[in-house]
């Protein structure tokens, strides 16, 4: 919990006040019983009007300084935890950001999100209701405690009988309380991992007519969690009739055995009413300890979960790296002997022994078939992911010793995977580069034939876009990820086959303006149809991992098979069509 003190520091003076002001209450609830007493023993017996009133003035001043307490006490406590959360939640969520692919792996989204929001909620709520019960309850349990005493020595004894079986008592439930806490978080990530796919993929549950079975599966994942869920909170449903039975209990005995004291003459009944009332105070701080121990409970699982994220190791970092302040300047490229495997225990390699050189400016066509390693091969440019084996080398430098910023800011990459954001087209472009202007914007565009579709729409380029870019047809989504790329203005331009979606004749004019206006970029395309690269300056053929067949159209028409026959399918299918 040690790691958790640098949040605490910033704000040490609302951590501080809070439970201070608090004791403000405690306080006054200590002695308003106590000048109640004085009002019954004094002045009703002696019918001393006077007296009955200073002491009730004294009772509404106390009151009124208890609340100001009260409140202030509250404010510091929710002040501290907010601020506890937001720093939390956001060194959190720059961690994540940090992560590799390989760390990405290794959590679900929905338990990333789940450690996020909701554990992070469990650690404040824990901090606001501790901060409140922090010196409030202890001190109500020493100062009741005490008070008791005073009053009847002989009295109290029943509190000391039934204070610590009522500690065991909660001793117990928190001790079963805890696995299954812990138990119930990792049944949220489920859930919250089940409703992001569906969301996610809402077009193609419809599309295949699955809405009944993935209303099947979530069922079953919120049955599971609200199954935990009563597991874990049964243990807490039996907290309070405990609490309130021992309550009753010592209650009734304090009253029988002050009663016979009243009946015998030994105690003042103004002192029974103040004795009832501490009684109560010292079982409610009980009951608050025991709340906030099972709060504490829920936080500590919510906390070694999100311990887990900040005590990831992240695989992938530019601490080593010898030249931090250099950036891409020409775009070569070099793989030599480059190996990788995903799960490195596997005897199977994605990548295996590539040795490649790139030079700046080339357009390199990447074609093979589904798992033969193209995106791999290009993930390791910007180090997405590190070899295993071997070294790539980018401007004669290893990527390894550039900073990732510098070496990422140099490539533009366009993924299988189109993502857009909430947001307008605008917004959205301005990811290549914030500071561009609408002119820079709108060329980019025009460069990956995106501008006049962009126009068409009633609010051109601040046209609202969905999550996802959902309103936007795939070849238009394309074209948005292509301009954004352009916008960066990289030595480097990978296009993973980014324009699969986007008809032959755009596809072309697309081509076209990569020839005239990047002439000094290097440019990797990958893709399946031949058409895309057959006019590039270089055409890797990949099979298994390796590269089974490079050079132009022409040469492996001649010299490779997998070439030909991709070719030759392709051709076949076009003649056919």
């Amino acid at each position: 919990m040690k790691r958790y003190f640098k949040y605490v520091k910033p704000y040490l003076a609302a951590f501080i006040l809070g439970p201070l002001m608090m004791i403000v209450e405690v306080i006054g609830e200590v002695l308003l019983p106590s000048m109640m007493a004085d009002i019954i023993n004094i002045g009703a017996a002696d019918h001393n009007i006077s007296y009955i009133v200073s002491k009730g003035v004294m009772m509404i001043l106390t009151a009124f300084i208890m609340m100001a307490g009260g409140i202030g006490g509250a404010y510091f406590a929710a002040r501290a935890a907010m601020h506890f959360g937001r720093d939390l939640r956001k060194d959190l969520f720059q961690k994540v950001q940090r992560f590799s692919f390989a760390n990405i792996d290794s959590f679900s989204t929905g338990s990333l999100v789940t450690r996020l929001t909701n554990d992070i909620t469990q650690m404040q709520n824990v901090i606001m209701m501790g901060l409140r019960m922090m010196l409030r309850a202890p001190g109500m349990l020493i100062g009741a405690v005490i008070m008791a005493f005073m009053m009847n020595a002989s009295l109290a004894v029943i509190i000391l009988i039934a204070s610590p079986l009522l500690a065991a008592a909660i001793a117990a439930i928190i001790r079963i309380a805890f696995p299954r806490f812990e138990l119930m978080q990792k049944k949220l990530d489920r859930l919250n991992s089940n409703i992001q796919e569906t969301l996610t993929n809402v077009r193609v549950i419809k599309s295949f007519v699955r809405g009944e079975y993935e209303e099947e599966r979530f069922s079953k994942s919120n049955e599971e969690l609200k199954n935990s869920g009563l597991n874990a909170f049964k243990v807490v449903i039996i907290q309070m009739p405990i609490m309130t039975f021992a309550m009753n209990v010592t209650i009734m005995a304090v009253v029988w055995f002050g009663g016979n004291q009243i009946l015998g003459g030994t105690m003042p009944v103004g002192d029974l009413t103040a004795f009832t009332t501490y009684v109560t105070q010292i079982l409610m701080s009980l009951m608050m300890l025991a709340m906030v121990l099972l709060q504490s409970s829920r936080a500590v699982a919510s906390a070694r979960r999100i311990g887990e994220v900040l005590d990831t190791q992240i695989d992938l970092t530019d601490e080593e790296a010898s030249q931090k302040e250099r950036s891409v300047e020409e775009g070569k490229i070099e793989f030599k002997h480059v190996s990788f495997r995903y799960y490195k225990n596997s005897k199977e390699k994605v990548l295996n022994d590539i040795d490649l050189t790139i030079e700046a400016g080339q357009t390199v066509g990447i074609i093979g078939s589904t798992g033969s390693g193209k995106t791999t091969l290009v993930q390791m440019i910007p180090r997405l992911y590190d070899a295993d084996e071997g070294e790539v080398l980018v401007d004669g430098v290893n990527v390894r010793d550039y900073a990732l910023h510098h070496l990422r800011n140099g490539v533009g990459m366009v993924l299988q995977k189109n993502v857009l954001f909430s947001g307008t087209i605008l917004e959205n472009l301005q990811w290549g580069d914030e500071n561009a202007t609408n002119e820079e914007v709108g060329r980019a565009a025009s460069f990956a034939q995106a501008d006049a579709f962009i126009r068409n729409f009633p609010a051109g380029y601040e046209t609202e876009l969905g999550q996802g870019g959902v309103n936007v047809s795939g070849g238009q989504k394309q074209r948005l990820c292509i301009a954004r790329a352009l916008l960066k203005k990289p030595k480097i331009l990978i296009l993973d086959d980014s324009t699969s979606a986007v008809d032959t004749a755009t596809e072309a004019r697309i081509r076209e303006c990569f020839r005239t206006t990047l002439k000094d970029t290097t440019k990797l395309i990958i893709a399946q149809r031949i058409s895309s690269v057959m006019d590039a300056d270089l055409i890797l053929v990949m099979e298994e991992g390796r590269i089974t067949g490079m050079g132009r159209h022409e040469e492996l028409l001649t010299s490779c098979s997998a070439y030909q026959e991709i070719y030759e399918s392709q051709m076949d299918r076009k003649a056919g069509a």
